[in-house]
């Protein structure tokens, strides 16, 4: 049983909720694009909800709409698969986004971002050792690899004005991408909502011009001299799937984005918005990465593309690779820095963005001048669908299991007494579902390492549908019946 005794530091004022205004009150104002958003982890009151579900396609769109997704596309090709495999993987992989869409549900129900939500699944204790690894540590070394990307863009935008990108300069070109991120991360939601649609349309109106010399130049009928067959062709096909839906599973988070919705709000409508403004660009821009990689070499996409591309374009193209990896990385950081007060930290939201921010361009500046870390931190990376699998699951068992019947302010509850205490702070039917989907899908695995029943299907890595299937069967099994009552 869990225990009543009042926990000290839940009596104590929390800076994570409404002070980052420029009064210092407690008192939240609204939720403007040119203000600091005042709310942080806390319950959003049904008096600011505002907005509608359709808002959430650009902010989504303008997140996927980017480079790293054309190389992702290209990368399928290089794999080995014909283009008509590529095209079928790419729409497979990305309808993952519905699964995004179906975490963001819970948003308006609980008026609270997803990093509070998962105190439901793992127990107040336990959902803050979730928050530090999937939430936290997991973004921060996202937004060290974005940022990376969108230096080597402005590094050559850089020469191209016939500048010398030394040291220095790079330096100087590092911090002022992550200057940009962050304040737009800072000033939160409303901002993020305001700007994404104009840069939705700004990005499409690029790539629109890619994809006219993509496809001008594209062999429609590609197939590799020696096509995969059998478990080869299999092996290659799962793989891809799991390479495109990490993307999508990336963003556990995307309650984070739906909460300031009225509570009145479809949660149909929230998962259909949700997942167009990820799934189309995503088809769309993978897509043409995949037609890119049968006319030119995508093992250097930045370099290769400009060679087929018009030349007054070319400074446009990198501004645009840049533009798009802003993007993705504000939403990165804005979740990031939820998921760092959520572990505990009593700071302002603001103050949190702005310590992850650092954290990365440290990351991101020793890996670009010192080593090669990145490409450590990167192939790690490829690794997270065997936790984010899981814990996509998990998340989507609980929403389905209370019928996204959330009590917000309860959530916001960390008391030893509170109803979400559970057991010594841990809901170990959440904790205990996870462990056992992250464990087959590591055993399922097929990338740095191959996991044994990886080895024993011949390399076909199962990891990600493995995972899902093992962590939801687990926690509905385990969950049922606490979850009713």
């Amino acid at each position: 049983m869990a225990s009543t005794t009042p926990d000290p530091a839940s009596t104590l004022p929390d800076p994570r909720a409404g002070t980052d205004d420029a009064s210092g009150t407690a008192a939240p104002a609204p939720d403007r694009a040119g203000r600091i958003e005042v709310h942080g982890i806390d319950h959003i009151p049904d008096a600011d909800r505002h907005g509608r579900p359709r808002g959430l396609f650009s902010v989504w769109a303008a997140a996927n709409v980017n480079y790293l997704s054309l190389v992702v596309g290209g990368a399928l090709v290089l794999m080995g698969l014909t283009l008509r495999q590529a095209l079928a993987v790419i729409v497979v992989g990305n309808l993952f986004w519905v699964l995004t869409g179906v975490l963001a549900v819970p948003g308006p129900a609980a008026g609270a971002p997803s990093e509070v939500i998962t105190r439901a699944l793992y127990g107040v204790r336990g959902n803050r050792v979730n928050n530090a690894v999937t939430g936290w540590l997991i973004s921060v070394c996202y937004v060290a690899l974005n940022l990376a990307s969108a230096a080597s863009a402005a590094f050559s935008l850089v020469e191209e004005t016939g500048i010398h990108a030394t040291t220095g300069v790079k330096t100087v070109v590092v911090v002022a991408i992550a200057a940009v991120t962050l304040t737009i991360s800072v000033y939160g939601h409303a901002l993020i909502v305001k700007l994404y649609t104009p840069i939705t349309l700004v990005l499409t109106a690029a790539f629109a011009v890619v994809a006219y010399a993509v496809l001008d130049h594209a062999d429609f009928g590609y197939a590799p001299a020696h096509p995969l067959t059998g478990t080869a062709l299999w092996a290659t096909v799962f793989g891809g799937i799991t390479l495109i839906a990490s993307g999508p599973l990336s963003y556990t988070t995307s309650a984070d984005f739906s909460r300031y919705l009225p509570r009145s709000t479809s949660p149909l409508a929230v998962v259909g918005w949700t997942a167009l403004g990820g799934f189309l660009p995503g088809v769309a821009v993978c897509s043409l990465g995949a037609f890119a990689a049968t006319a030119v070499d995508m093992t250097d996409p930045q370099t290769a593309l400009q060679r087929i591309l018009p030349g007054w374009f070319t400074p446009l193209f990198l501004l645009a690779l840049v533009l798009g990896t802003v993007a993705i990385n504000a939403l990165t950081a804005y979740s990031a820095g939820l998921a760092l007060q959520a572990v505990g930290l009593r700071i302002r939201r603001s103050v949190s963005i702005l310590a992850d921010g650092a954290v990365a361009v440290g990351l991101t500046l020793y890996a670009l001048l010192v080593s090669n870390f990145l490409d450590t931190v990167s192939n790690v990376l490829q690794l997270t669908v065997v936790l984010l699998g899981p814990t996509a699951a998990v998340y989507a068992t609980d929403i389905v299991l209370r019928r996204n019947r959330y009590d917000g302010p309860a959530l916001t509850d960390e008391g030893r007494g509170g109803p979400f205490w559970y057991t010594g702070g841990v809901n170990w039917a959440g904790a205990t579902a996870l462990a056992g989907g992250v464990a087959v899908s590591a055993c399922c695995v097929d990338t740095l390492y191959t996991g044994p029943l990886a080895a024993a299907a011949g390399g076909v890595d199962l990891a990600l549908p493995a995972g899902l299937v093992v962590a939801s069967a687990l926690y509905a099994l385990l969950a049922r019946r606490a979850v009713r009552r």
